[in-house]
């Protein structure tokens, strides 16, 4: 491959993901994280560009533009809005992206309104154990069995609406970081803010080196993610492969870890291309970069939306492990380290696939996949020696 990675800036990558976290970007509220980004890429000189509602095209310039690379990540991360106002002063709220309300409770919040923000906690219904003794504990879990209570004079119906407080407003969950020296990061938003982080770090050592890519690579960070859009509108005719940077899921029955990248095989939209995923873990291998391969039952990324728009591009997704992903998540910097590794590795390797400078061709050049038996290794000798085996065949 041929894809030498580039040593990574840490103390930049986590100064960035701090940043980050620091700026509430719900889907539907995510213009200040998106200045904050493009404010990083003019201190690179970076170029960029942005959609109308404000994904960012990153463009690092190749020796060719036909067959262009992307790696995408997104800016948007788990809210809430709220649904209705309550005649006690307290507000029903509806979630923003997918997660549990179990995790909502307890949560400390910013509510935002077109007259300013409000700090507030999401409660249970029944959050008192002096006033509903054993019934805390048995109440259902639920969007409809939790409320905001909002740090203001807020009692009464009419309190809300002379705060300014009404329907839609959005609410961002405080994602609470704990740093560790250990590596290990604490946070709410971790999906996606730590891959933005790793993509900002992995640019950062792309800009500072000297020679030329080999292809034009765009670096995306889309705003509507956790709600299904993704890069299904971002992406040019001269992009011929996509790489999502997003979260692996460790838990029991999952192959993902907190430590090196894991690249996913499929998600739940089905298997990534063939190619270009193998792409990635050869990178790996020959760049000693710790990796696990893993598959995402209930999971789907910024490459979903984009295929499912009707883009012809490969696809593959590359992930830092997360626990807990949606709820009280946490990381290793380990994971982020290697996956700015692999990115810096995988922009600067050549192209082989040329034939996918154009969206359409012949025959010629078309890539081929393994369909001959595979080779049957030598016996192992009863004293234990790998005897016939080879580097090769082992691998």
């Amino acid at each position: 491959m041929n894809g030498k990675r580039l040593d990574i800036d840490l103390a930049f990558l986590r100064a960035e993901l701090e940043a980050l976290l620091a700026i509430p970007s719900p889907t539907g509220f995510t213009d200040t994280a998106v200045r904050h980004v493009c404010g990083v890429l003019d201190s690179m000189g970076v170029d960029y560009d942005l959609t109308r509602r404000g994904a960012i095209r990153a463009r690092l310039p190749g020796a060719e533009q036909g067959g262009a690379r992307a790696i995408v990540s997104h800016l948007d991360t788990l809210g809430a809005q709220v649904r209705a106002l309550k005649q006690n002063g307290r507000l029903e709220l509806v979630p923003v992206g997918t997660w549990s309300a179990r995790f909502a409770e307890g949560a400390r919040v910013t509510l935002f309104t077109d007259k300013g923000s409000y700090r507030g906690t999401i409660l249970p219904l029944k959050a008192s154990g002096h006033t509903y003794n054993d019934e805390i504990d048995t109440q259902p879990v639920g969007w409809n069995h939790v409320e905001l209570r909002i740090d203001a004079k807020a009692f009464s119906l009419d309190h809300l609406h002379r705060l300014g407080i009404d329907v839609g407003d959005m609410v961002a969950i405080d994602p609470q970081p704990e740093f560790m020296d250990s590596g290990f990061v604490v946070s709410r938003h971790l999906d996606n803010k730590a891959g933005a982080a790793v993509m900002l770090a992995a640019l950062k050592a792309l800009a500072q080196q000297d020679g030329v890519l080999p292809v034009d690579t765009f670096f995306l960070f889309t705003i509507a993610e956790e709600v299904g859009h993704g890069a299904a509108s971002i992406l040019m005719p001269d992009i011929a492969s996509l790489i999502a940077v997003d979260n692996g899921t460790t838990a029991p029955g999952q192959n993902s870890a907190e430590f090196g990248v894991t690249i996913a095989m499929a998600d739940q939209t089905g298997p990534f291309d063939y190619h270009l995923t193998r792409k990635m873990v050869a990178l790996c291998r020959e760049n000693d970069i710790r990796m696990q391969k893993d598959v995402f039952r209930h999971y789907r990324s910024d490459s979903a939306s984009a295929i499912e728009a009707g883009a012809d591009v490969r696809t593959a997704l590359v992930t830092f492990g997360v626990d807990a992903s949606h709820g009280y998540e946490r990381i290793h910097m380990h994971a982020l380290r290697s996956l700015a590794e692999l990115l810096t590795a995988y922009t600067m390797s050549p192209v082989e696939i040329t034939r996918d400078r154009q969206p359409v061709s012949g025959l010629r050049g078309f890539t081929r996949q393994p369909i001959d038996p595979a080779p049957v290794p030598s016996p192992v000798p009863a004293n234990g020696d790998a005897g016939g085996y080879s580097r090769k065949d082992k691998a």
